[in-house]
């Protein structure tokens, strides 16, 4: 059975052990004062009084903090809660010396004026303070419930702010990929129709799994190479012989959660900035290890190069910089993402995030790449 303290719940058993402890520490120290003072009064005696005093207040507790409630000492209203409280406290801890008088009178010969002018005189003070100490425990748990509900809005604002970035830069990537796919399939329609035909049928698949029913920022890597699977089949149409692709995945990475549409605008850049600009063949590489904690995911070239000037533009476009921005607001400082040179030629994209595998109720829709491989 719980007992309601304003806007607070606690157990009655809990309460009236938290009372009975008050009760019996002003007995003690009441018996004690006695016997250092050479009187000798029964403890049963001192026990009693605390008991009548105590579980008074024990019993208007509540009505102190629903007074405390209704009457807040909120900066706006300050001085009017401030006047409102002082009356409060002078009532209330009036009503508490006139419960503990009549309670006083079923033990006691003297009759019940003599028992109210004695509690008056000295319990009063003690009575004002107990009510205002009842007034700051409320006070300080209003405040405590209101400072972790802010807290806990706060959060959910920042939670929604971040998810409206997300996707945000996640809608920039889609239009930004088909508009590439869908120049490289106008050039081949004079060429090649059959490789037009052939692209329009991966980039069809494509579009079936980024409008999957699936909001989820992560999906499991294994699905990530599935889609990224279909994009170098177009691009391996695109460029025939020219183009070659690899890939060395370590079995323990299959399940572990990436950003989704990760790979695709890397591998894009590898593509645009090696065979797309440089003439010649190339191979594009995409690598994943475990390394501890984290995940290495690498998407190499091997036929572009790095501009030496500093000033220089990147070169990497929509697609690096939305990664990087991906990553930032999804993991914060645990991920990065870098462009290195590599040895004779070539340029290797390197990222870096948490590892994680994804539970299965986390998990993407399925999907199947529905056109074979070129």
């Amino acid at each position: 059975m719980n007992l309601r303290l304003g806007s607070t719940s606690i157990g009655l058993t809990r309460y009236l052990t938290l009372w009975t402890a008050v009760v019996l520490v002003f007995a003690i120290q009441h018996s004690l004062s006695d016997g250092l003072h050479g009187q000798s009064w029964p403890f049963l005696d001192h026990l009693r009084w605390a008991m009548i005093q105590w579980y008074t207040w024990a019993a208007l507790a509540p009505l102190v903090f629903r007074l405390a409630e209704r009457h807040p000492m909120d900066p706006s209203r300050r001085f009017r809660g401030l006047g409102r409280q002082a009356v409060a406290s002078l009532v209330v801890t009036f009503g508490a010396m006139i419960i503990g008088a009549l309670a006083s009178t079923l033990f006691e010969p003297s009759g019940f004026f003599e028992q109210l002018w004695y509690f008056i005189a000295q319990h009063f003070a003690t009575g004002l303070l107990t009510y205002w100490a009842l007034f700051a425990i409320q006070q300080a748990l209003h405040f405590h419930a209101e400072k972790a509900r802010r807290e806990m809005e706060a959060s959910h604002l920042a939670t929604e702010l971040a998810q409206s970035r997300l996707l945000a830069l996640k809608s920039q990537l889609q239009p930004h990929f088909l508009f590439n796919t869908l120049h490289a399939i106008i050039t081949l329609l004079d060429e090649d129709t059959l490789s037009a035909e052939d692209m329009l049928l991966r980039l069809s698949e494509l579009l079936r799994a980024f409008l999957e029913d699936y909001d989820g920022q992560e999906i499991p890597l294994r699905k990530e190479l599935d889609l990224i699977e279909l994009y170098l089949g177009i691009q391996r149409v695109r460029f025939k012989d020219r183009l070659t692709t690899r890939t060395y995945i370590a079995p323990d990475t299959l399940d572990c959660a990436v950003p989704s549409l990760l790979l695709q605008p890397l591998v894009e850049n590898a593509v645009r900035h090696g065979i797309g600009q440089r003439v010649g063949s190339d191979v594009i590489e995409i690598e994943t290890r475990r390394d501890g904690d984290v995940l290495c995911i690498e998407v190499r070239n091997r036929n572009s190069t790095l501009s030496p000037d500093p000033i220089a533009p990147a070169g990497h476009g929509i697609g690096m910089s939305n990664t990087r921005l991906r990553l930032k607001e999804l993991y914060g400082n645990r991920a990065d993402v870098r462009l290195d040179m590599l040895w004779p030629e070539g340029v290797a994209c390197r990222v870096r995030l948490p590892f994680r595998e994804l539970d299965a109720g986390d998990e993407a829709p399925e999907f199947s790449a529905g056109v074979a491989p070129a």
